[in-house]
């Protein structure tokens, strides 16, 4: 394959950008030289002293010798105006926003086949894991059942620190943000839209399904507390922030996030800290675990500089399940177990139970085990936001997570006492 040596714009010079700008620094192989850097605020005091230094992005998007945009600002909104206008001026893309990948990959998708320009974005799932690359053309084939993951280094930083040192959720998260692994605004992060937004991407090159968020249920950690750690631990259980995407009857993918309950025997239970894991699950290969760091600035700008390379050497992404005789649609109809801890005992009256198989009445909190069609969540996400202060799948399994089930029409509530 052709070796081209890359002439660079990197729009945006925060923790990822800085990151970037020093891995290349230490990686004199890489065939790029960064010709411009443009950052936000010409204020902002800064580590490293930048010759090329501008606050103008249309030195970068309208430069004639600028060949390759390094897109990693935080407007989704900008970066895909700043995406359009790079292909239209023959530039290709690296990027790691993935709210704006999720949420335009259609549109990105026939960008590329409109002016023969290309992204790569290996960057916006899982840090230093390259999963998407990995999904595209090792897994090439309609073996995929299943890819389950913990996409968010910073749910997973404070979720280890409140199992392994007792921490509460208010010091683990500031301990998080101390770190950079968290933003000083954490909601992307510990409300479960970081990792949705990485579903999506992953379910495309995986399944050649593109879902968009109203697709997916998603909640987050924001609303943990001692007592569902006590929980877990007294099942000797660790809870990890989870998304999970699997095939179902009818050509079909199930999508959702949410925190879990996870056993020792999952290759999950010892991903700790901020790093991530993803699990792929196929037919003829069982499962297999990718394992890296998820959170920080260098492990994320590493990516980035491997989606730098992979472009030095002409590779794009062919999307090639997309090509499949009849990609995957969207479904929601699976059961799933769950777990609901909540403050008023009538909330039990608006959970959309299909089955309850274990509850607890106490004086602080109420708990509900029970199954739950993915459906239900979707249509009551409003009210169980607001009612629910917790709520976790079971466990990781297909006890837990049901695609087949019979006799859909005869669940019923089956109340177990509590003494």
């Amino acid at each position: 394959m052709k070796h081209k040596k890359l002439k660079i714009g990197i729009l945006g010079f925060g923790t990822v950008g800085q990151s970037l700008y020093e891995v290349l620094q230490k990686s004199p192989s890489t065939s790029a030289v960064i010709e411009k850097v443009v950052a936000r605020n010409p204020n902002k005091k800064r580590n490293i002293e930048i010759k090329n230094l501008s606050f103008d992005t249309r030195e970068i998007t309208e430069s004639t010798e600028i060949d390759t945009v390094v897109e990693l600002i935080n407007d989704d909104i900008e970066a895909f105006k700043i995406l359009k206008t790079a292909f239209e001026n023959g530039k290709n893309v690296v990027s790691g926003n993935k709210k704006m990948i999720a949420e335009n990959l259609q549109k990105i998708i026939d960008l590329q086949n409109q002016t023969g320009q290309s992204i790569l974005y290996d960057a916006s799932a899982c840090g230093s894991i390259p999963v998407i690359r990995n999904l595209e053309e090792y897994y090439d084939n309609d073996l995929l059942q299943n890819i389950t993951g913990i996409l968010n280094g910073s749910s997973n930083y404070i979720l280890t620190q409140m199992y392994r040192h007792n921490k509460s959720y208010n010091e683990a998260l500031t301990e998080a943000q101390e770190k950079g692994f968290a933003e000083h605004d954490p909601v992307f992060d510990v409300d479960g839209f970081d990792a949705m937004y990485k579903l999506i991407i992953l379910t495309l090159h995986g399944f050649g399904t593109i879902a968009k968020p109203k697709d997916i249920f998603f909640t987050g950690i924001s609303g943990i507390s001692e007592s569902d750690i006590r929980f877990a631990r007294e099942k000797g259980l660790k809870i990890k922030l989870i998304a999970h995407a699997c095939k179902v009857p009818g050509n079909k993918v199930a999508l959702f996030v949410m925190p879990a309950f996870v056993e020792q025997k999952n290759y999950l239970y010892n991903v700790d800290d901020e790093f991530n894991g993803v699990i792929i699950e196929g037919d003829a290969y069982d499962k297999q675990l990718m394992f890296g760091k998820g959170a920080g600035g260098h492990p994320t700008g590493s990516a980035v500089l491997s989606d730098i390379s992979a472009l030095s050497h002409q590779y794009k992404y062919e999307y090639k399940k997309l090509h499949l005789p009849k990609p995957p649609g969207v479904s929601d109809d699976i059961l799933l177990k769950l777990y609901f801890r909540y403050e008023k005992p009538e909330t039990i009256d608006i959970l959309p139970l299909q089955t309850i198989e274990e509850q607890y009445v106490g004086p602080a909190f109420h708990y509900t085990v029970g199954t739950v069609k993915l459906a239900d969540l979707l249509i009551n996400s409003e009210n169980l936001r607001k009612f629910v202060s917790f709520m976790a799948l079971r466990n990781i399994s297909k006890e837990s997570i049901i695609t087949h089930y019979a006799n859909k029409k005869h669940y019923r509530q089956q109340l177990i006492p509590v003494d």
